[in-house]
């Protein structure tokens, strides 16, 4: 099977959700979360950068539209998720390149990014995805470069998030618990893997992790 014949979870849980996604994340409070995010990766001009699961586009038109100097890449396994996204770019005119794949085979060199994103995407992988996604990250990271995480905090026990029970990924919940995702970050070769801050989705928290790459 190729990578383009893998299934995926859609950004909105279902296809015919897509189109309501971006409003839903923003009247809930996604658009400031995913600021903060930007913000803490400490972006500056030359710098290039890599959001996997990009979905429709809001994370990477963001980054442009504050670091018109940063070269930006979007990565997404999702046919329709990515034309909503060049389409976001090409109206506000950003140049933005974006590619179609699977997280866990990355197409791109060894030390390609400087940094590398993952906004509300990583509860939406199987455990072994999980690990193999940020093997993949962790190799296309510049010496000194950093991964920077959003997602749902992990529940302490088996009870799911509300937010990711409505979007049909649930079940994965578990490998959100900080102490797995601080294992599995630290098993991919990162150093000083560590947990910035968490902030409420309304119902649920959201939990922000960075991890480095030693400098060479």
């Amino acid at each position: 099977m190729s990578n383009t014949e893998r299934t995926y979870l859609p950004a909105a849980g279902k296809d015919w959700a897509l189109p309501f996604y971006d409003p839903f994340v923003k009247l809930f409070g996604g658009d400031a979360a995913r600021r903060l995010l930007v913000e803490q990766a400490a972006l500056s001009s030359g710098l290039r950068v890599l959001d996997i699961g990009c979905g429709t586009g809001t994370m990477v038109v963001l980054i442009k539209r504050l670091h018109p100097d940063v070269s930006v890449v979007g990565f997404d396994p999702d046919p329709k998720a990515l034309a909503l996204a060049k389409q976001k770019a090409q109206r506000d005119r950003l140049s933005i390149q974006f590619d179609r794949g699977f997280s866990d085979s990355l197409p791109y060199a060894q030390a390609s990014f400087d940094r590398v994103f993952s906004s509300l995407m990583y509860h939406h992988l199987p455990s072994n995805e999980k690990a193999s996604t940020l093997r993949e990250v962790r190799r296309v990271l510049r010496p000194g470069g950093s991964f920077h995480l959003l997602d749902f905090a992990g529940p302490s026990s088996e009870k799911r998030g509300f937010w990711a029970h409505l979007l049909h990924a649930g079940e994965h919940m578990p490998d959100n618990a900080e102490g797995r995702v601080l294992a599995l970050l630290n098993q991919a070769g990162f150093t000083d893997s560590r947990k910035l801050a968490e902030r409420r989705l309304i119902f649920d928290p959201l939990a922000y992790y960075q991890a480095s790459v030693p400098a060479a």
